[in-house]
């Protein structure tokens, strides 16, 4: 199973922005492939990098949510996959009670990292990049970079991994400590199975069809779009914040995009 969120901006300004986040599960056995998502509207006031925060926060909070959901009274022959690090407990982190479930239930929690700029060698290289030229197996997992701290909210062991001989993509993997009675290998060793698939570019395939089930459709985007402009009419403000809109977006527009949400980054918040 994985849990992952996507968030979308519907309109923003130099002060407040109006966002959707779409966040969705994948349950895989076999080729059986069942799935859920849930939408929500955010409005946050607040500089850009403020909002980024805040931001993170909920997307944490929802796939927190959904991963409890989805759980059930799923056994210790069932994987978990999150997208981000092992961090649980406090702002911008995953529910502590998500890796209580886990633990308790004994499920093989892991989470697994798109990119970690914050991994570099004692040359202030990416040290992903560097583990890639040393390495010598077309399949092979660098473990502890380093080893879980739960006082540090971190609860996984930090490690890198290669699990498609065809993909140069490395991969963050934090392996949680609870795991401790299981080798590496064996933990890994069935990613390289729902790796494969030439869509993931070496990303376990369950984590890329939760990425691909967040993504919401841009009918959707302009549902809530127009849904939002109808609350900011009726309640008579919608004037003052377009015009708030037009001091932000010019670059936008002269980028050819009409919408927020044309921007895929989610710098632009």
């Amino acid at each position: 199973m994985a849990v992952d969120c996507s968030t979308r901006t519907l309109r923003r300004a130099n002060n407040w922005g109006i966002y959707l986040l779409r966040v969705s599960s994948a349950d895989v056995k076999g080729r059986d492939v069942n799935w859920n998502f849930e939408e929500r509207m955010y409005t946050l006031v607040g500089e850009a990098y403020v909002r980024r925060r805040l931001l993170q926060d909920a997307r944490l909070e929802l796939e927190s949510e959904m991963g409890l959901r989805i759980l059930g009274n799923s056994d210790k022959n069932t994987y978990l996959l999150l997208d981000g690090a092992s961090y649980f407990g406090g702002e911008r982190k995953f529910r502590a009670s998500l890796h209580e479930k886990c633990e308790k239930n004994g499920i093989r929690l892991l989470t697994i990292s798109k990119q970690s700029p914050m991994l570099r060698d004692e040359r202030g290289r990416d040290f992903a990049a560097a583990a890639y030229m040393l390495a010598e197996a077309p399949t092979w997992v660098y473990h502890p970079i380093v080893k879980a701290n739960p006082h540090e909210h971190l609860y996984g062991d930090v490690s890198l991994m290669k699990i498609w001989e065809e993909s140069q993509r490395v991969f963050r993997c934090d392996i949680m400590a609870y795991l401790k009675d299981y080798s590496v290998e064996e933990l890994l060793s069935p990613l390289t199975v729902i790796a494969e698939d030439p869509r993931c570019m070496g990303y376990p395939v369950v984590l890329w069809l939760a990425h691909d089930f967040s993504t919401p459709s841009e009918s959707q985007l302009l549902y809530y779009h127009d849904l939002a402009e109808t609350e900011l009419a009726d309640v008579g403000i919608l004037d003052t914040l377009r015009r708030e809109e037009l001091s932000c977006n010019f670059a936008d527009e002269l980028h050819g995009n009409r919408y927020a949400f044309n921007w895929e980054l989610i710098d632009h918040v």
